[in-house]
Parts: C-alpha cells; structure tokens; sequence
C-alpha cells in the first residue's frame, strides 16, 4: 500500500463497536446520568453532524478545557481556569462564534460556558485553539445541576443567557429557563454586583423575562426606566442574531444586577 494511500485509510472514519463512545477523550452522552431526579428540562439535544475539525478538536482539547457535568464534586474555578480571575457562566452558547470573541475582547474573564450540542462544542474548542483563548472552558451537560451542585456560593461573577429556546407553545412554557426558582438558584451562586444578560428575540419570551426578574428579590434592572437596555458592546451580534434580524425580528437585551439578599439589605 502506497504512502498516500496509508494517509487516506488513517483519515476515513471506522465504524464503532456497539456501546463504543463516539468519542473516548471527549464530552460523555449523559454525564450525569441517573444520579439526579427526572425533571422537565429546559433543554433538548440536537443530533446533528459533527465535522472533522470539531471531532478532532473534541479529541484533542476536550481532556485540557472540557468538563463533563456529573454533578458528583465541587469545581474549584480557580484551579479549573489555572488563575483566580472572574468567572462567567454562559448557558447555551450555539456554535460559540461570540463566546470566542468576548473572550478575545476581555482575557482578564473566563468564560465556563455549557452547552449540550456536540458540533458547538467541538467549535468553540477549535476556535479557542485558533485563536489562543485559554479563558474559556466548554461545559457539557445541565447547566442546573452544574449550578445547583458542581458551584460554590459566590463564585461566579456574571451569567450569560443569549437566545434560550422559547418553547413558544404554551404547554411547553414550563420548559422555559427563565423562572423564578431558576433565578433563585443562580443568585446563590452569583456574587452581589454580578450581571445577569439575558437576551431574546421572541417577544413574548422577552416581556415574561422583564416581568420575572423585575419580581425577583434578589435582582435589580440597570435600567432606570424598568425596561429593556440597548445590546451592549460587548455582546456581539451572533450569527442566529442576524438571521431573526433579517426576519424582522426584535432583540430585547435585559440587563440586571445580583443585589445582596433581602437579609442583608434590611440590616443596613
């Protein structure tokens, strides 16, 4: 067999075994498991193909910046990023175009940001690669049980949540993200003065978000008027962004603050 051919045999993929992981160095299928209660999630897996630049990626840079979300220890986000700097949670990241840019736009941040997509994921990795981030880390799996239980309290120094799926039925408004035992769960793990950044382009979505954060307790709108804020310079507009602009779609951005809890606040 001539070398190129050699070259060839080593490049096609072969077939897995049964049971065989897709990807033995990389993100697990379901990394939490049984360990935790059925619930309904907000979430749902998309099944689509992965590239052989995200595969390879996933192989390579998922042991260094991955982490699987198994729920079974506390993460210590220090020793995770290799520095003590500020920590943001982005849940739902796509294929990480913008995560890659905010994070070359602002390396004195780290960014942990969970998705469930496997071609995403390998995407962010490959663009961190690219482009010499080491500020990000890729998450995969729940991002309630990595809040709930992989997170200290106080840790976290901002919360990003761009585009969630809006799950426009009404029967599948349980589904949706943004409620208040959600918020409730991410205030105990965000540090007063952190930014929770919402961002929607399905309005109705947009004006339960504005009415949910502004009842919460533990938030506080950065906009004197109560509404929603312009899209600030910092979040890029996505690729998604520009297809729903092109629609004739409206971008609501909401922008609020982690304020010390009711405790604290009535003893000063």
């Amino acid at each position: 067999m001539s070398e190129r051919q050699n070259t060839e045999e080593s490049r096609r993929p072969h077939p897995r075994a049964k049971g065989e992981p897709r990807f033995p160095d990389g993100p697990r299928p379901d990394p939490a498991g049984s360990h935790f209660e059925r619930r309904i999630r907000s979430f749902q897996p998309r099944r689509s193909r992965v590239t052989q630049g995200q595969a390879d990626a996933l192989q390579r840079l998922w042991p260094k910046w991955g982490l699987d979300i198994d729920g079974q220890r506390k993460i210590d986000l220090a020793e995770l990023f290799g520095n003590d700097k500020p920590v943001v949670l982005e849940i739902g990241f796509g294929m990480g175009e913008a995560t890659a840019r905010m994070a070359a736009d602002d390396p004195d941040t780290n960014i942990l940001a969970v998705d469930v997509h496997t071609p995403g994921q390998g995407n962010l990795l490959n663009l961190a690669d690219q482009k010499g981030l080491s500020n990000i880390r890729v998450g995969n799996g729940d991002a309630i049980i990595l809040l709930r239980e992989m997170l200290q309290p106080d840790s976290l120094s901002g919360l990003r949540v761009y585009f969630p799926d809006p799950w426009p039925k009404k029967r599948h408004h349980k589904r949706r993200l943004i409620q208040p035992d959600f918020l409730t769960l991410a205030a105990s793990r965000l540090r007063p003065g952190a930014l929770l950044h919402c961002a929607t382009d399905w309005e109705p979505y947009a004006e339960v978000m504005l009415e949910v954060l502004t009842a919460h307790p533990d938030f506080e709108n950065t906009r004197p008027d109560g509404g929603y804020a312009p899209r600030p310079d910092f979040r890029p507009l996505t690729r998604f962004e520009g297809q729903g602009l092109d629609k004739g779609h409206v971008v609501h951005d909401l922008l609020f603050l982690r304020v010390p809890s009711s405790i604290t606040r009535s003893a000063t």
